[in-house]
């Protein structure tokens, strides 16, 4: 039995979700993409899927659907190409702005891939959006990706992801260590620098890699 039109916008969708991602779409996320609203529609037509032997299934797990065969091949050996990071949220370059508590918080489990060739590092990388124009001579935008190296400590010059302990801020700047003082320097001639007890500055993280935005996507 061959598959309708529908069916194999799904099985499409699936393959390149998978891919793109690093991770199967939701029933949900299937139903958006091909204008399906009811979710057991979407289950009759991926049982016929998995009938025809083109993906598998976990019923009781959110993400639980597997391409196999030919494609699930291919699909593996582009996977094992990618870095899953993952994005954690947005943060100033600007301003510093309010978040929570624990500092970089989750940002619901969304995650960045990229190919291992961009990236020398694997561990302790996370994402973050940034947010704002104080960093547009250092060629970042925003709305860009900065991909981060998860550390404690910088050199003089380095950008940097710092946490303000006091005012529960974060923020998106290059460092220097002055004196009794540290500056958080934007890279933008019509800002000035942010000037900070050392004891209420908390490096996150170094920049290692920017992933331009080329589509803004309304905040």
């Amino acid at each position: 039995m061959g598959l309708s039109e529908r069916q194999q916008r799904i099985y499409e969708f699936i393959t390149k979700f998978s891919r793109d991602k690093g991770r199967p779409p939701t029933i949900r996320e299937i139903g958006g993409h091909v204008g399906i609203s009811s979710t057991s529609v979407v289950n009759y037509n991926l049982n016929i899927l998995v009938r025809e032997g083109l993906i598998q299934r976990e019923k009781e797990v959110s993400r639980g659907l597997r391409v196999v065969g030919a494609q699930a091949r291919s699909l593996t050996g582009e996977l094992a190409n990618l870095v899953q990071i993952p994005l954690l949220g947005k943060i100033a370059a600007g301003h510093p702005i309010p978040v929570p508590e624990a500092g970089l918080a989750p940002y619901d489990g969304e995650t960045l891939s990229l190919t291992r060739d961009l990236i020398q590092e694997h561990e302790g990388l996370f994402a973050l959006q940034v947010k704002g124009n104080s960093m547009i001579d250092a060629l970042i935008n925003d709305g860009d990706i900065v991909v981060m190296k998860k550390q404690e400590t910088a050199l003089n010059g380095e950008m940097v992801a710092v946490w303000l302990k006091d005012e529960k801020e974060t923020t998106l700047k290059r460092i220097y260590r002055e004196k009794n003082r540290i500056r958080l320097q934007p890279m933008n001639p019509t800002m000035k620098p942010f000037f900070a007890d050392p004891r209420n500055v908390e490096v996150q993280g170094k920049v290692i890699l920017v992933v331009r935005q080329l589509q803004k996507t309304p905040a």
